[in-house]
């Protein structure tokens, strides 16, 4: 091995290590430092997280400068690692088309290098950025902007939305059944449950119908052609192998009055039932329903003497279709959409039409069962085709303000196109997921109508060409665009008690409709942070378009209110509540002070008991006091009542009463209550009496037996059983 020698520099000369730094323009730092004061003076300074040239061009077109923030030190993922990203928001950022040319463009232009170098410890004043959690919506300053809200994913993940959309009720007197597929949550017991009986539901439903539209004659049957699809080569040889198979009438049977008892309670016919009452079918029951119900719908067996039942069925439908708007829309296969719920661009979403398969999918994985985020919703298998292919509808809206709710809506819109055509008898992604980060990994069929766009995009101009020429123009404006509307106000007023009401944020959202055969629209889910990025010529032309209008109405606007909006155009607008007005030191507040209640002093009754006096003396004591008690009856009760302590302090004396000297110089005065009644003036009864007592209250009279001495007592005292009060001349002496 060969040692490394290091050689020691030689005298008189140093080492350095030089450095080449770009040569700067004297001119060009001049323009730099002139634009930059005047942002941070106009407080006109903002940051961009993400591949978004069209708002940093807008911005600096309006005097922006850029404070480049710094860049994250871990490397960016693959591709196909974003399968495992999953965030909280509805749609991530824009797919997965994360190219680089807008920043290596921006690294070319020194100048705006310059800039950003300028204001690196200055404020940034707007944000724009790809993920909600970027940017703290709380630490920012009250002039600071961002488009994002906090809390926003109750509305923009299937979970959320699935929640919110039950709460309706509370805010307008709308269905959300009408505009909104059935969903549930797999992880949550109850709705669990639910879902078991809608899709048994479903089912007989879905029977009935197939009977009414293969056995009745109905024309609809020719139009859809779904269960005996020729296309469907798995079907064919189901056929040759049950050719000879029958199911038997118990299973119209079994279906029909599965309706009548969902009619019955709708109209609480079961309000008597108790929690014992016999289900309408055994587990065992269903079972045995469910298998053949699947040979019928899924394998082409035929129902035996079903055509007796035509008319039944037909009365049956006629009933349900009032109690379930989406009959039009339910087909017959059942089929149900598994969303994951809070990924985005088609991720994870799988299509099936058996129940045990859904059940053992929920019950395999307990990550399911733990975060409660995966929904199930009902697949439209009705929906409106374009050239036999199925499509759905991405709309843009732009929510300024929560309070009061603020809701702007773009009038342009585009549609994306699976590249197979639609068939129930297959539950292939490609041809049931639209979603353009879904669709780019296949071939356009063969079999696919050639009118159709190799992009898989139409813009809705181009869509309304096709409706006028089917005859149906004018269903566009009279039908589509004010369902949309209505769809997202309503589902925006659910959720905005729940999103942070932050006036300085704003955000754009992607909302993902389809469209039945009525052109009614239904709302599948919606999106933050919506896809910009240029994959087709029709969102090369829309995104652009959209995003310098979205600044016109959050900054343009702010300073010029008739300024041009673009494309969006203001839906909705909350009444402001009105707010009384501050008086100042008009305030006045009256009142008086609460005083502490003083506990009552009780003091001891003491009753006595006379002895018997002689029939005149009782006769007049009788007199005396029949007045008094006669009225007052109802009175001593009450009072009995309100004294419970004087009826359990009951003093028992002798019938002799010493009176000591003390009592003499200094009488004790018996306190009863001011409710007791009030006896009649000693004076009136017993006048003489009253005045010998008063001349001599120190030496009583003797008299005879018959004549007692009296003392005066309070008029409102009772004492006795009979109010007297006379005692004898031996009690006065003893």
């Amino acid at each position: 091995m060969h040692q490394h020698m290091q050689v020691p520099p030689l005298e008189g000369r140093t080492r350095c290590n030089y450095v080449n730094l770009p040569m700067i323009n004297g001119d060009r730092l001049k323009t730099a430092k002139t634009l930059v004061d005047k942002a941070i003076k106009e407080k006109k300074v903002f940051s961009v997280h993400g591949p978004y040239p069209v708002i940093r061009a807008g911005l600096r077109a309006r005097g922006w400068v850029e404070r480049r923030l710094p860049r994250p030190s871990v490397p960016r993922p693959r591709r196909h690692d974003l399968e495992t990203e999953a965030t909280d928001e509805g749609d991530s950022s824009d797919d997965d088309d994360l190219g680089e040319e807008g920043d290596r463009e921006e690294e070319a232009d020194d100048l705006y290098n310059l800039m950003s170098r300028l204001v690196r410890n200055e404020t940034p004043y707007f944000y724009w950025t790809t993920r909600r959690d970027s940017i703290d919506c709380r630490s920012l300053r009250k002039d600071q902007m961002t488009n994002h809200y906090a809390r926003a994913g109750s509305f923009t993940t299937k979970v959320g939305l699935c929640m919110s959309l039950r709460n309706l009720q509370w805010f307008d007197a709308a269905d959300p059944d009408t505009f909104f597929p059935r969903c549930y949550r797999l992880g949550a017991e109850d709705d669990k449950h639910a879902f078991i009986e809608d899709f048994r539901r479903t089912a007989c439903t879905s029977l009935l119908l197939y009977v009414l539209e293969k056995y009745g004659g109905d024309l609809e049957w020719e139009r859809t052609g779904e269960v005996h699809n020729a296309k469907s080569h798995g079907l064919s040889k189901s056929r040759k192998q049950h050719a000879n198979q029958r199911v038997g009438t118990s299973i119209i049977d079994n279906a029909l009055h599965v309706c009548q008892e969902y009619l019955n309670s709708l109209e609480h016919c079961d309000i008597d039932s108790t929690l014992g009452t016999t289900p309408t079918l055994s587990e065992q029951q269903w079972k045995v329903f469910l298998q053949n119900y699947y040979l019928v719908i899924h394998e082409g067996l035929t129902i035996e003497g079903c055509e007796d039942y035509v008319e039944r069925c037909k009365c049956m439908l006629e009933q349900m279709r009032h109690v379930c708007p989406q009959m039009e829309t339910d087909g017959l296969c059942n089929i149900w959409i598994i969303k994951p719920g809070a990924k985005s661009r088609g991720r994870g979403i799988m299509c099936m039409n058996k129940l045990d398969e859904i059940l053992s999918l929920v019950d395999g994985d307990h990550g399911i069962m733990k975060d409660s985020k995966w929904v199930v919703q009902k697949y439209l298998e009705w929906p409106l085709l374009v050239h036999d292919t199925k499509f759905d509808v991405r709309q843009w809206f732009l929510v300024t303000d929560w309070n009061p709710l603020t809701v702007w809506f773009y009038r342009e819109c585009y549609l994306r196109f699976s590249t197979q055509p639609y068939s129930t008898h297959t539950l292939d992604s490609s041809v049931h997921l639209c979603n353009n980060s879904i669709q780019k990994h296949f071939q356009p069929s063969p079999d696919r109508n050639p009118s159709l766009p190799a992009e898989c995009m139409w813009s809705c101009s181009q869509f309304r060409s096709w409706l006028a020429a089917s005859g149906r123009g004018d269903l566009w404006e009279g039908v589509v665009v004010p369902g949309m509307q209505k769809a997202v106000i309503q589902t925006l007023m659910t959720a905005q008690d729940s999103v942070e009401p932050r006036k300085a944020s704003f955000e754009l959202y992607g909302a993902d409709f389809m469209l039945g055969r009525d052109l009614r629209p239904w709302l599948l889910e919606i999106n933050a942070s919506p896809t910009m990025a240029p994959s087709t010529g029709v969102t090369a032309q829309l995104c652009p378009a959209v995003q310098e209008d979205t600044l016109r109405v959050v900054l343009d606007r702010r300073y010029d209110r008739n300024t041009h909006t673009g494309g969006f155009q203001l839906i909705y607008k909350q009444a402001a509540v009105e707010v009384p007005q501050y008086v100042g030191v008009n305030l006045l507040v009256e009142g008086t002070s609460i005083r502490r209640p003083r506990a009552p002093v009780y003091k001891p009754f003491i009753q006595s008991h006379p002895d018997p006096l002689s029939k005149s003396s009782t006769r007049k004591s009788s007199l005396t006091s029949s007045h008094c008690i006669s009225g007052k009856e109802n009175q001593l009760e009450e009072v009995k009542k309100a004294w419970p302590t004087l009826a359990s302090r009951k003093v028992t004396l002798e019938k002799s009463l010493i009176f000591q000297p003390k009592l003499r110089k200094r009488p004790h005065r018996l306190v009863l209550p001011s409710t007791c009644c009030v006896l009649p003036n000693p004076a009136e009864l017993h006048p003489q009496k009253l005045s010998h007592t008063h001349a001599q209250p120190d030496h009583p009279p003797h008299t005879q037996d018959t004549q007692q001495p009296t003392f005066p007592l309070p008029s409102n005292a009772i004492t006795g059983h009979n109010k007297s009060t006379t005692r004898t001349n031996t009690d006065l002496q003893a």
